[in-house]
């Protein structure tokens, strides 16, 4: 503990410096004070994290705390000479006082000199003719204002390893923002993240005002406490997780609309038009709501970009805070992937999955290469039970699609001839998920081989005809 005194006074000067609370946590920890360190470690945050996570050479770290308490020693230097020469000029004040004024008056209106970093506490000690009193110095009792919190989301290890540049990313703005974030957590399954409506509340952030920040972990392997209860977060979150969804299914739809016709769509009917024109499998009241905002946006970002790429929808993936994207958490357009070597179909955004399901193929009937849905129809046998099942999605100007089966045994197997077979409430959901003009692309690898599918479905309403009885499909099932 020879070091604790200095550590201690640093921290007191300076309670930002995440890296000094580190180290005063490593000395309390060294001399059995548990508790006092367990303190320490949650106020370093990311530090902790880091320096926990991570093999550090030791004399990096001791040699940022001799830097430390070099620094500490010097300050306190500093800080007893001003304090000897405060009382030097105190003294010969007073040997030069009129020898009627009593000291102690004089004594009384001479203000305290502070010690460095202390000079906002004593401002108003240092007028003394003032009588402060609490009624002055307390605020008026006002109504509490409940304010919603804001979400996302960040790919997350359980015990928070590996995620200090996603907390960075996030923490950028939040001081001045004075508003509460909750930060949920996504799976990790290599270069991919696994969205999911069980995702957990691993992060609060928390705005205090005048540049400072509070980060609470709901991890107890991460903050090594007992965090707060989350329910109530979750609750919200779940809201949250189908908002988003709906988002990046209609900006999806937009862009694709864009890409095909050179302009945004003038209207939410203009996709949700009767087949060949639906763009959408229907509305729900999130896309209602969005779809003014996302026209605007998009706009403006034709502005911005100069009308070259606007429409292409190529921004980054989500890694924490975003800029002009409003509130949408999925910037980048819905795409699908089949991967034939462990039969599965993911849809994806930038680097998160979404959705993953097992599906049928046909071996090396099944093409692979880049393709687009051009078509989208509601029982292409003209009945729900047929060989193309309930749904069909049709891979560009080809005889293979993405469809249904009544064969639902050749899921996970090659049984078609080169189409994609799902089972009902698979391919029905993805009728819904994915618009008109989705690229989709198939080849070997690529995909954990995972189930990623929610116990409730994305289900649109407001359903337009979306039958083609003019057609008969000869997809190669």
């Amino acid at each position: 503990m020879k070091n604790s005194a200095y550590l201690k006074k640093y921290v007191e000067n300076h309670p930002n410096n995440k890296m000094a609370w580190y180290l005063l946590g490593k000395e309390y920890e060294q001399s059995g004070q548990e508790g006092k360190a367990h303190y320490c470690y949650i106020q370093a945050g990311s530090v902790y994290e880091a320096f926990e996570a991570s093999k550090i050479p030791e004399d990096l770290w001791m040699g940022y705390e001799a830097g430390i308490l070099q620094e500490s020693r010097r300050q306190e230097q500093r800080s007893r000479l001003v304090r000897k020469a405060g009382f030097i000029l105190l003294l010969l004040l007073f040997l030069w006082l009129p020898s009627a004024q009593a000291p102690g008056k004089i004594a009384a209106t001479v203000p305290e000199i502070p010690a460095p970093g202390h000079a906002e506490t004593v401002s108003e000690e240092s007028k003394p003719d003032q009588l402060i009193t609490e009624a002055d110095t307390s605020p008026a009792p006002t109504e509490p204002v409940k304010v919603s919190p804001k979400f996302t989301a960040i790919g997350y290890v359980p015990g928070g390893r590996g995620v200090t540049g996603d907390i960075g990313r996030l923490l950028q703005g939040s001081e001045t923002d004075g508003g509460y974030e909750v930060v949920l957590g996504m799976g990790k399954q290599g270069k991919w993240l696994n969205w999911s409506h069980k995702m957990p509340v691993v992060y609060g952030i928390q705005s205090l005002g005048h540049g400072q920040t509070s980060v609470q972990s709901y991890d107890p392997a991460a903050c090594l406490c007992k965090p707060p209860d989350s329910k109530h977060l979750k609750a919200e979150a779940g809201e949250w997780i189908k908002r988003q969804e709906s988002l990046a299914v209609l900006s999806s739809a937009m862009l694709r609309y864009k890409e095909k016709n050179g302009k945004w769509p003038v209207s939410l009917d203009e996709l949700t038009r009767p087949f060949p024109d639906n763009w959408l499998a229907g509305t729900n009241d999130h896309m209602k709501e969005a779809f003014g905002p996302l026209k605007r946006e998009f706009a403006l970002r034709d502005q911005q970009a100069g009308g070259s790429e606007a429409g292409s929808g190529e921004s980054r993936g989500p890694k924490g805070k975003k800029a002009n994207d409003g509130d949408r958490f999925f910037t980048q357009p819905l795409e699908v992937i089949v991967d034939t070597s462990n039969y599965r179909l993911a849809v994806v955004s930038g680097s998160v999955i979404l959705r993953s399901y097992r599906v049928g193929l046909g071996g090396d009937k099944t093409p692979e290469g880049t393709f687009h849905i051009s078509d989208k129809v509601i029982n292409p046998n003209g009945k729900s039970d047929g060989e193309f099942g309930s749904r069909g999605m049709q891979l560009s100007d080809t005889n293979y699609a993405i469809h249904g089966t009544n064969e639902p045994d050749s899921i996970g197997a090659d049984e078609s001839l080169g189409c994609v077979r799902m089972g009902k409430k698979d391919v029905e959901e993805l009728f819904d998920l994915l618009p008109v003009g989705t690229k989709v692309t198939i080849g070997k690898g690529g995909l954990p081989d995972q189930n990623l599918v929610p116990a409730e479905r994305f289900t649109l309403g407001d359903r337009q005809d979306q039958s083609n009885p003019h057609r008969t499909y000869r997809w190669l099932h």
